[in-house]
């Protein structure tokens, strides 16, 4: 983490980061490689950070640990810039449909190979 915390610091005095992209840029070190990858996060509005979270249970397991992830979060950035953190469901990604052919193409399909 205090790598991390030092990497933030070199790019907040490189290049005039807004607090949005300082506390999206602080959530995967804050929280962890791992639980990084099952809770991203998405937006920042006026303090408050959101967090896209697999499923239920992933947000319930998650917000009794709001007060440690923002002191990870402050201690990182050396800023105060996160106030609140909401954990939403993240909209389910549907695999790419199949799609099936006609039942006549199926044959022709079948006499091709056949010849």
């Amino acid at each position: 983490m205090e790598r991390a915390g030092r990497l933030i610091a070199q790019l907040k005095s490189k290049s005039a980061l807004s607090p949005g992209e300082i506390a999206l840029a602080a959530w995967p070190p804050a929280v962890g490689k791992r639980l990084a990858q099952k809770a991203k996060a998405v937006g920042f509005n006026a303090g408050s950070i959101t967090i896209e979270v697999e499923d239920e249970l992933w947000r319930r397991n998650l917000i009794p640990l709001r007060g440690q992830i923002l002191a990870n979060l402050r201690k990182l950035t050396g800023l105060d810039l996160v106030e609140k953190i909401e954990f939403r469901l993240a909209v389910p990604r549907r695999p790419p449909a199949r799609e099936d052919l006609p039942a006549a193409s199926h044959h022709e399909i079948r006499r091709k190979r056949r010849a």
